[in-house]
């Protein structure tokens, strides 16, 4: 475009310099930037679904020997899916942040309805 006879030199003088990898603010929306305001509400958002999900798994999971509380994926998803529809990815979500533990990648209903998920 620097080349563009047709183009505004304003408004390429105007736009950000690239930044390249290692650079603290690389893949980062520009702050103060409403791109940057999304993201923080989504995250608020996402983390506010993890803390529901693991009240919803601590009401209605049972307390094992090891004092930690289970429950069924069946069981969650039954009473999680009347709230949020995304009941895997935020357990995807809560076990990236150490909040529960499954075995598997992924769970799917009808296949994984017995595996067992607990509250750490």
């Amino acid at each position: 475009q620097r080349k563009n006879p047709f183009s505004n030199n304003d408004r390429l003088a105007s736009k950000p310099v690239h930044t390249h990898r290692g650079d603290p603010t690389y893949g980062r929306p520009p702050e103060g930037s409403q791109t940057e305001q999304r993201g923080k509400d989504a995250h608020s958002h996402v983390g506010k679904e993890v803390e529901e999900l693991c009240l919803i798994i601590r009401s209605t999971g049972e307390v094992g020997e090891d004092g930690h509380v289970s429950v069924t994926f069946r069981q969650l998803f039954e009473t999680y899916v009347t709230i949020s529809n995304k009941v895997v990815g935020i357990l995807l979500r809560a076990r990236k942040h150490g909040l529960v533990h499954f075995e598997g990648e992924m769970l799917w209903q009808g296949k994984d309805d017995d595996v067992i998920i607990t509250l750490l």
